[in-house]
């Protein structure tokens, strides 16, 4: 037990026993919905795309969180857990499968070649050099645009939206659309309770949400509802076929996509998972008072380290990118300081594999719409970082975040950001303000634009 204090270094963050089992637990409660909702957009069960095998997603998302909220653990020694990122996969079968025709093996390449990006970039001072290179309130826009991304995706998912041509509002007398409004409603109300009830809402409105619908469904015979049917261990049977050999065979196939489009989807991912990664740390620093004097993170090499290792599991193993978790802050409002309650989430990660059957029974879009739309939110909060008083900020962070929503492309909307960002420096005279990043960005992103439309 004293081993475990003082590799844990209990005594430097006053850290407890019981805050770091406790947080771990809370944390581990709060982002659970991933184990139900990463499969269920990854699979494309949800999309219809060709996505992941169900069974084989479900084992890589287990297996890699536990492993990858470990190594962060033991790394980094930071509350921090890590999971398949909430956006990216979205981002992986809506965007890389859905609009531009990869297969699911092919977005693993692309994966795995981000995560290999950000290893190497996490090995090198570059790594804080492109961090800081990006403004505050660009990456805040991301943040927002991701968020409001991810809660369209579910809003239109559930059948609460439609498009017929144009965007319109679905049929809100189908029952299904009604389960996927009433499981919004009540993780509104858990989450915006005073008491500590409000760090399980996503677990609670998943929960009641596929309970009702599993008796509207086998009881009052209402169709579309939740079942049984998918209850059942058959589908582990997918692991052969998306383990190591999902990332291999996509290699095999990948450099037969146009060029310009998977370098530029492998940069979208990059972005994305450091600007994430960054966030979280910075966030979950702060709300453990982890932070030095000079505003500092301890360990956040270490960190991004540990997050990029999570990355190439990821792919490896069969899901789309790992990333740090903002829902890691719940843990630390529950006592959580060390990466010993990271430890606790990774055992517990392990666990859920046993009760397959269980999350494979919560996989229904409309039991998970309330998670979805309640992480837009959460995200959205991230609005109020953004100096709407200065103009090129206001304008290129509306930019980013409409291009997100217009284009249904995180990609996209990252992109138009930089260059719009580039292009009003450049026209007000401030061409040293800006990061020599930010420029050769802006450039590889036009280059980009013009190979889509055939310019050059």
């Amino acid at each position: 037990m004293n081993f475990i204090k003082k590799f844990f270094k209990f005594e430097e963050r006053n850290a407890t026993m019981r805050g770091e089992v406790i947080g771990g637990i809370v944390t581990f409660l709060a982002m659970s919905y991933i184990l139900v909702v990463n499969p269920g957009i990854a699979s494309g069960l949800w999309s219809g795309e060709a996505g992941i095998p169900y069974g084989g997603v479900f084992f890589a998302t287990v297996v890699g969180a536990f492993l990858a909220t470990l190594i962060m653990a033991l790394l980094a020694n930071l509350p921090v857990a890590l999971a398949p990122g909430m956006g990216v996969n979205a981002f992986f079968v809506g965007v890389i499968i859905g609009q531009y025709g990869y297969t699911w093996q092919e977005a693993l390449a692309l994966s795995f070649m981000g995560g290999l990006l950000f290893l190497l970039i996490s090995l090198t001072p570059l790594r804080r050099t492109l961090i800081k290179a990006i403004p505050n309130d660009l990456k805040a826009a991301i943040s927002v645009g991701i968020g409001f991304f991810i809660a369209f995706v579910g809003l239109r998912l559930s059948g609460v939206f439609v498009w017929n041509g144009q965007l319109s509002l679905g049929d809100l007398t189908s029952p299904t659309v009604l389960l996927g409004l009433f499981s919004v409603i009540s993780i509104f109300i858990v989450h915006s309770l005073k008491h500590g009830i409000s760090k399980f809402s996503f677990i609670i409105s998943i929960v009641f949400t596929a309970l009702i619908g599993l008796f509207l469904g086998e009881v009052m015979g209402v169709a579309g509802m939740p079942n049984f049917e998918a209850f059942n261990y058959d589908q582990f049977a997918d692991i052969k076929d998306v383990a190591f050999v999902g990332v291999i065979e996509g290699f095999k196939t990948v450099f037969n996509q146009p060029l310009y489009s998977s370098v530029f989807l492998i940069f979208a991912l990059l972005f994305v998972d450091i600007f994430d990664t960054a966030g979280t740390l910075v966030a979950v620093g702060r709300g453990a008072k982890l932070e030095d004097s000079e505003g500092n993170i301890p360990n956040l090499d270490k960190a991004l380290l540990a997050d990029s290792i999570g990355t190439l599991l990821s792919s490896t193993l069969g899901t789309p990118e790992i990333t740090s978790y903002v829902e890691s802050t719940t843990g630390v409002e529950a006592g959580a300081k060390t990466g010993l309650s990271s430890v606790v989430v990774a055992i517990l990660f392990l666990i859920s594999l046993a009760l397959f059957p269980i999350f494979n029974l919560f996989t229904h879009s409309a039991v998970t719409l309330g998670a979805l739309v309640l992480v837009g939110v959460l995200m959205a909060q991230q609005l109020k970082e953004i100096n709407w008083s200065d103009m090129t900020s206001a304008i290129t962070c509306f930019v980013t975040i409409a291009g997100m929503l217009f284009t249904s492309s995180i990609a996209d909307g990252i992109a138009f950001g930089f260059i719009m960002y580039s292009l009003i420096k450049l026209i007000r005279g401030e061409i040293k303000s800006v990061h020599p990043i930010i420029y050769g960005s802006s450039i590889l992103f036009i280059i980009y634009f013009a190979l889509m439309a055939n310019l050059l």
